[in-house]
């Protein structure tokens, strides 16, 4: 049987996974690291909104940030996260093919 703290693990990775904005977060890091200023310009969201996403994954380790002077980038914690997502990309992508009724 999973070890309790990694079942708690997975499901909070989970729960980080089903909010569409944190989804949208994530799909933008995995381009490339970015800062709240450039962030919460594409999203088209205010900096706070922005910001209090990014703490919830950072607080989940699906996300990291690096410090440069005054400027906070942010990126995928590592090559899992981008693993685990683009394959519930994939399946997600599968799903709607088989509902396509062409």
């Amino acid at each position: 049987m999973i070890q309790e703290h990694i079942a708690e693990q997975v499901a909070d990775w989970f729960k980080a996974f089903s909010d569409v904005t944190r989804v949208k977060l994530i799909s933008l890091l995995m381009q490339k690291e970015l800062c709240v200023n450039d962030l919460s310009r594409l999203m088209d969201m205010n900096q706070s909104a922005v910001s209090h996403q990014l703490r919830f994954l950072r607080n989940s380790r699906i996300v990291k940030r690096r410090k440069v002077g005054k400027t906070v980038f942010y990126a995928l914690d590592d090559a899992h996260i981008e693993q685990i997502f683009t394959q519930t990309l994939l399946h997600a992508a599968h799903d709607n093919h088989h509902l396509d009724p062409e």
